[in-house]
């Protein structure tokens, strides 16, 4: 004969599995995201990237593809993938990088397919560029976030790019013209993050609590390219 506490069993049985079948869903629902790390030229993303792959070396960190000669210490399909112009515009032609544009006279562009087999293998994906090129990317993945990386200072922009001795004075000052549109563009942006002098692991800390928190975001939508 049926007891009430059978009943009642039973109904804890059907209870439990019902929230797993709920905390399984959950899990499913996690999704690879997209980090856009950007802000003015000399700010320090570079930098930045590398002390990341150190930190956060789970993370999948996209390498731009440039026609711009390569400067002393940089490393073909580290820092960057240096190309000949033919091959970036074949590139071009094919659809196959996430952005480009030209920067003072040279390609960029993020090439697609890393990015794409990354994001399907359920790794998240690091991308650096340019101001105008994170609009662009929240274009094309709206679910991105977006990091603007900032200076301390004008002066203190100044001096970094003075120091890196690459750019001749003119392109300098182009650059710094430019850094005030983009610094005005910060506010539509996520995620604000100041690159203090000689503060690089704080940087890099911030960025990883960042990419913490939105890995543990609700209602993640799926990112195609």
């Amino acid at each position: 004969m049926l007891q009430v506490g059978d009943m009642v069993d039973g109904a804890d049985v059907r209870l439990n599995e019902r929230a797993d079948e709920i905390i399984e869903e959950l899990r499913s629902s996690r999704r690879p995201r997209a980090f856009v790390i950007s802000g003015p030229s000399g700010v320090g993303k570079d930098a930045v990237i590398q002390e990341m792959r150190v930190q956060l070396p789970d993370l999948h960190y996209a390498v731009t593809a440039t026609t711009r000669a390569r400067r002393p210490g940089e490393i073909d399909g580290v820092h960057y993938h240096f190309m000949e112009t033919a091959e970036f515009e074949g590139l071009v032609e094919d659809n196959e990088f996430l952005e480009h544009a030209v920067v003072y006279g040279n390609f960029y562009g993020v090439p697609k397919q890393r990015i794409r087999s990354s994001l399907a293998s359920g790794q998240s994906v690091v991308i650096k560029v340019d101001v105008q090129g994170a609009h662009t990317i929240r274009e094309i993945i709206p679910q991105a976030v977006l990091i603007f990386l900032a200076p301390p200072s004008m002066s203190d922009l100044l001096h970094r790019l003075r120091d890196r001795k690459s750019d001749d004075f003119d392109v300098v000052i182009r650059r710094l013209n430019t850094a005030t549109h983009e610094l005005a563009a910060a506010s539509e942006f996520d995620y604000l993050v100041f690159n203090e002098t000689n503060q690089l692991g704080k940087t890099v800390q911030a960025l990883a609590t960042i990419v913490n928190a939105e890995e543990y975001r609700i209602a993640q939508r799926e990112i195609t390219l």
